[in-house]
């Protein structure tokens, strides 16, 4: 504790000394003419010699500007840029001392016609009201960079080991082009395969709902979006990338994207087919998809999966063969009309072999159970997706999103488990074949409307939606369970179940805003929801006389649903300043539950009714252009599902009969959230502080009644004072000398959590500390050399009230080294080692284990063709060993996992803008 409370002491006296350090310029900006102040006029610092960025500003209302600057011994320029006037540069020798730059006078730019326009230099970064906007041009990137590489170069910009963006300290949870999801939100497959060179703007801005998009209103979350805009000489052309790869072991992988764009006409077309648990597009430029395995292994809390539109590929729990293909359309059918619509169908195949030993706490002592299992499953699924926007005129806009999906699936597990006592008596044990065959199908929409009056910030938003499921099930269960202590007689099985789950959401959501002032308004608004789920079952054994499936089980035969009504009547009122915004609604939740079931002959029947207050609190403080605090409240609320209510047995498990609890009370919770992060432009460092948690007045928790052979009662109770809280720091520097760039990057968090419950009639406590510490470095020469090592340490510790296991901890060492080549011309080598070591994990589960990949590539034919060869897990040491320790058990599980291949791959390229190839584009070096 010593130690990192001295780490924290020096970081902040580093940051002041740092700050007596700085130089300030300052000045004020008019426009010539009118000799009025001039507001948001991008001001900035560049290197003469380069043109590379040093710090950028804009002005206030009053035209002034003013920097805090890093001294410098360069020759520099002070560019003042503003859209529709003249540009304006001065000359320093250097950054040696406090200027005051005095009044700048900007001219308006003259038009004539019949001559020539001369653009002007268009500055690397403008802040257009709340929308940061880089000038791509102004980035120097290699002439066959994607995206993420260009994003890599952008001040403000990290990308780390995982593949999560910040911009000045914000998570991205959304990237569009041209205002439009490329497939899916998150952006992954943009980011991997568009070509840097097509785009013109990188825009940033916070991630809005679409309600507050459509109003204008204020973000009321704290994340961050991005707009990639495409260069108007690239918006009309055609490029894609086709590969196809095929190696050891039979292991292939293959994948074309095209896409077409015209003004705003965009048509996009991916497939993939790979048997290595991967997208089929590349998750890395250099790895490929190797990627999943290494941040399995190296990433805490990653177990290696990754998605696309709501798919899992990979993930260390067996191997899977995929099939893909996706369409992507956006268009403007006419004025003010857009149209974006997408599909997907997927085909995927996975097989995994998986052991687990799993120690089962008991106030009393514990029992183990040992379990192994052989599974296969085939899924088959489509989704379809369409946004419609058509502004009607300029105060009126009406948004309308449907969504589709159907999926068809087949699950056959064979398993086996058996259960022992402290002293190694069996207490039972059970062999089971089950096979699962299932059709879903979803409906959803939602339909908005905004309407804007005269009087700025007055409008009225309306929101009405739907959505309707069905998921049929047919499981064919095989199964033996016998008992070898206490009186309860052997289970044996052969039937089918089958079963039926329909769920029907229908919601309106009205909301009006008056302003009071520019700052300062209030909103009123009324939410309601209904909701009905039903879940019908039906049970037949096996009758060997006709050799099918059809003599009815009533103890396995049930049917139960439920119906809830919510009402949300609230008014709130809002702050929005330059630098501060202020929101605040509470309001009261009302609702009625009604249920009901019939099981064995007997109707039962369950009506509660709820009121719950209802709050939510954002505060947004600018403190400085780098430094802003952030901070959330909200009350909570879940509903328990009908069968936690209904005190109805479901016996559908052998070894454990589940009781609802007609008495149960809904889940009731404080969250809380606050952050502060600085990040300082000129020296590429920051820092940042967060901590959050929810706090529950009331949560159902599962009450366990365990007998002598093991067999289980579950049901559910109320506990109050149950929480879960985090707090972290992260720190990171950049240092760019020449050729040498050195990237620093520290972070530590801490995880409390309190959890209750019942087993066997007695109140347990698990009090859990996770603990988290890491860092990483990385040294670029230039565009030939990148090394990259990172290392992480993480703890987990649990302590125990009313068990006769007092406690239980496990840590984990995860390093790894990541290096890459571009030299000679043409070729790139990579190599990418990762080390992970496991303590604590039970006797025939590996501890630690080595993954290496490696990758050499090759780009001929003026790069339109890459030969790529490339090896996974050299050493074939992969493996899924993992431990988890929750409040009731110790876990401890192994599957099936990708182990070594070699591959070699051929990728083609092609690209053409309005009928021509691509030309190279140079670009400014900014950096």
């Amino acid at each position: 504790m010593f130690q990192r409370v001295l780490f924290l002491v020096f970081a902040v006296f580093s940051l002041q000394a740092s700050a007596q350090n700085s130089i300030k310029f300052k000045g004020k900006v008019i426009e010539e003419k009118t000799k009025l102040p001039m507001e948001a006029v991008t001001v900035y610092v560049s290197v003469a010699k380069d043109s590379s960025l040093i710090d950028y500003t804009i002005t206030d209302k009053n035209g002034n500007f003013s920097f805090d600057l890093k001294k410098n011994s360069n020759p520099i320029w002070l560019k003042i840029s503003m859209t529709g006037f003249e540009g304006r540069k001065i000359s320093l020798n250097s950054i040696s001392e406090n200027k005051d730059f005095g009044v700048i006078s900007l001219k308006e730019e003259a038009t004539m016609l019949g001559e020539i326009v001369v653009k002007a230099e268009a500055p690397p970064i403008r802040i257009k009201k709340d929308t940061l906007e880089f000038n791509a041009a102004s980035f120097k990137v290699r002439p066959d960079s994607n995206v993420e590489t260009l994003l890599k170069q952008l001040p403000g910009v990290e990308i780390d080991s995982d593949g999560k963006i910040t911009v000045n300290g914000k998570e991205v949870n959304q990237i569009l082009v041209n205002g439009k999801p490329f497939f899916d939100k998150d952006g992954k497959i943009a980011l991997q395969n568009l070509p840097a060179d097509i785009i013109n703007k990188v825009q940033v801005s916070d991630t809005k709902t679409k309600q507050e998009e459509l109003s204008g209103k204020p973000a009321s979350g704290n994340n961050a979006s991005i707009n990639l805009t495409i260069d108007e000489d690239k918006n009309k052309g055609f490029f894609g990338k086709f590969m196809a790869g095929y190696g050891t072991d039979d292991r292939y992988e293959s994948s074309a994207l095209v896409n077409y764009f015209k003004n705003k006409r965009k048509l996009s077309v991916l497939a993939s087919s790979n048997n290595i648990n991967s997208t089929g597009f590349s998750m890395d430029e250099i790895f490929d998809n190797m990627g999943g395995g290494r941040n399995r292994s190296v990433y805490y809390n990653d177990n290696g999966s990754f998605g696309i539109n709501g798919m899992r590929f990979g993930g260390g729990a067996g191997i899977t063969q995929s099939n893909m293909v996706g369409i992507n359309y956006s268009d403007e059918w006419f004025k003010n009309f857009d149209t974006q619509i997408s599909y997907f169908f997927s085909d995927q195949h996975a097989k995994n072999d998986s052991r687990a030993k799993q120690i089962n706490f008991l106030p009393s002592g514990a029992f183990t159970t040992d379990s192994q299992s052989k599974s296969k499953s085939d899924r088959f699924s489509h989704q379809a997706s369409m946004e419609l926007e058509y502004k009607i005129d300029s105060t009126t806009t009406v948004v309308y999103v449907p969504r589709f999906s159907s999926s068809y699936g087949k699950d056959r597990e064979n398993s086996y488990q058996v259960s022992t006592d402290e002293d190694g008596n069996v207490q039972n044990e059970s062999t089971a074949a089950t096979f699962d065959e299932s059709t879903g199908n979803k409906f959803e929409n939602k339909l908005y409307l905004n309407k804007a009056f005269k009087r700025k910030g007055r409008y009225l938003s309306t929101s009405v939606g739907s959505t309707n499921s069905q998921d049929d099930v047919d499981s064919y269960n095989n199964s033996a369970t016998l008992f070898y202590q206490g009186t309860d007689p052997d289970d044996i099985r052969n039937q089918v179940r089958k079963s039926r789950n329909t769920t029907d959401n229908y919601n309106v959501d009205v909301s009006y805003t008056e302003p009071l002032k520019d700052s300062l308004s209030v909103s009123v608004g009324m939410a309601y929801e209904w909701q009905k789920s039903a879940n019908n079952k039906k049970a037949f054994d096996y009758d060997a006389v006709s050799e099918t499936y059809s003599v009815a089980n009533d103890v396995l035969t049930n049917y139960i649903a439920s119906t809830a009504r919510i009402a949300k009547p609230n008014a709130g009122f809002s702050i929005n300043k330059e630098k501060f915004n202020f929101n605040l609604n509470g309001g009261t939740t009302i609702i009625g539950f009604d249920a009901n079931s019939v099981y064995l002959g007997t109707n039962t029947n369950l009506n509660r009714n709820f009121v719950l207050p209802s709050a939510d609190l954002n505060v947004y403080w600018k403190l400085a252009k780098s430094k802003s605090i952030w901070a959330s409240y909200s009350y909570e609320y879940d509903l328990p599902s009908a069968s936690q209510m209904m005190p109805v047995e479901d016996v559908s498990n052998p070894l454990n009969t589940f009781v609802g609890n007609e008495n149960l009370d809904l889940n009731k919770r404080h969250y809380m959230y606050a952050s502060f992060s600085n990040y300082d432009y000129a020296t590429r460092s920051g820092f940042s502080f967060y901590l959050g948690g929810n706090y529950y007045d009331s949560q159902y928790v599962s009450s366990i009644e365990v007998t002598a052979n093991g067999k289980r009662t579950t049901t559910y109770e109320n506990v109050q004072d149950n929480y879960y809280t985090w707090t972290g720091f992260n720190i990171n520097k950049s240092i760019k000398k020449d050729a040498h760039t050195f990237k620093f990057g520290f972070g530590t968090n801490v995880n409390l959590s309190m959890n209750k419950g019942f087993t066997n009639a007695e109140l347990y406590e698990a009090f859990g500390v996770r603990w988290r510490i890491g860092g990483n470095f990385s040294y670029e020469y230039g565009e030939l050399l990148t090394i990259t090592p990172n290392y992480r340490y993480i703890s987990n510790n649990t302590k125990y009230t009313n068990y006769l296991v007092e406690k239980a901890s496990n840590f984990q060492h995860q390093f790894g080294l990541q290096t890459t080549n571009y030299w000679p011309k043409n070729w790139v080598f990579g190599n990418d080692f990762s080390y992970n070591y496991n303590s604590n994990i039970a006797d025939g589960f590996k501890k630690d284990f080595y993954l290496w990949n490696t990758s050499l590539s090759y780009s001929f034919y003026n790069k339109k063709f890459t030969a790529k060869v490339k090896v996974y897990d050299v050493l074939n040491q992969n493996q899924s060993a993992t431990r988890t320790i929750s409040a009731t058990t110790i876990r401890d599980e192994q599957n099936t996992v990708l182990k070594r291949y070699a591959m070699f791959s051929l990728t083609y390229k092609i690209e053409k803008f309005a009928g021509k190839e691509k030309p190279t584009r140079n670009r400014y070096m900014f950096h």
